[in-house]
């Protein structure tokens, strides 16, 4: 594996899209990381974006041999074969969600990372969102009832082939896998045109209870989370950052000039969620898991088992096998 030098790890980025080119640009803002250079199947795109942050466009056989760690942000389709040859040349890859298409693709590439002993991180952005992090403290003293999460939108400007379910509910899953301490027991779901709209219910064997919706039909742009305990109501913004804890003041009775009024009202609390971009957080997450040999705070593992809970809540609401892999990644 490449060493770092003086400069930070030397790393790179395959795949400048959408979402590859803000990996380049974060990387070559970060004291920690060397941004040796970029490579795309486009290589127009490829050279524009090397000139914006300040690096060379290259190809990838060349990017592997010269970095310690790239991020892997190509379509889905390619995953697989991208980050085994990362496994080859023993570079750590960050590969955008969804890990890869289906649950067998997944298992072999289990396998592969076994023997390939580097970090493998998967691109599960919103575990870096500050409101996450923030909640993710809070659940652990909460017993936790029931989780619901919403992630709506209009229909996007760009062409994406798979399902409102793997293309957005994947997040929740995520995140709903990191906070409930047990193993899905049952799940039940529901879809309409071909899943651009899907709901799913989720049974834990902890007796938690999850619900979820994804949609790319709403005219409005949702990303909310609810958590309900026995001790209070957790509520979470993604986009503003915000975490409001509703609680339950004691029920009393008011004495007023005309009598007695009954009275039940609710506390509300606003910890402090730190401003911090989601993204950025990421990446600085996988440096240090890269240079430490740490396992990453979203791991393999964990990208494989919200792929297989996806999959098996989107075959559901199809009521049909799904093998065809998403086009393209988030």
């Amino acid at each position: 594996m490449p060493s770092t030098n003086g400069t930070g790890l030397k790393i790179g980025v395959i795949g400048v899209g959408s979402m590859g080119q803000h990996h380049a640009r974060i990387y070559n803002q970060l004291p920690t990381a060397e941004l040796v250079g970029v490579f795309d199947a486009d290589t127009d795109r490829a050279e524009e974006i090397a000139e914006k942050h300040d690096t060379v466009a290259m190809e990838l056989e060349k990017l592997l041999e010269a970095t310690a760690a790239v991020s892997v942000a190509v379509p889905t389709q390619f995953h697989f074969e991208t980050v085994t040859q990362c496994f080859e040349h023993g570079v750590s890859p960050l590969v955008e969600k969804p890990v890869v298409g289906d649950v067998e693709t997944g298992e072999q590439l289990r396998e592969l990372a076994q023997g390939a002993d580097v970090p493998v991180q998967v691109g599960h952005v919103e575990r870096f969102n500050p409101a996450i992090q923030v909640v993710q403290d809070i659940v652990e003293d909460l017993n936790v009832l029931a989780v619901n999460a919403e992630r709506l939108g209009p229909p996007p400007n760009r062409t994406i082939d798979d399902s409102a379910v793997i293309d957005l509910m994947i997040h929740d899953l995520d995140i709903v896998l990191s906070l409930v301490d047990a193993e899905p027991a049952s799940v039940m779901s529901a879809g309409v045109r071909s899943n651009r709209y899907g709901t799913a219910t989720i049974d834990f064997e902890s007796e938690t209870v999850a619900t979820l919706t994804a949609s790319r039909l709403t005219q409005r742009k949702v990303r909310r989370l609810e958590i309900t305990a026995e001790e209070c109501v957790v509520e979470v913004d993604y986009i503003d950052q915000t975490v409001e804890i509703h609680r339950q003041s004691m029920p009393s009775y008011v004495e007023e000039d005309e009598g007695v009024r009954y009275r039940h009202e609710s506390i509300i609390e606003r910890p402090t969620v730190p401003s911090a971009e989601p993204l950025k957080s990421e990446l600085e997450s996988f440096l240090e898991a890269v240079q430490t040999g740490v396992t990453p705070e979203v791991s393999l593992e964990d990208g494989l088992r919200a792929l297989e809970l996806a999959r098996t809540i989107e075959e559901e609401a199809l009521d049909e096998p799904t093998s065809k892999a998403p086009a393209e990644s988030d």
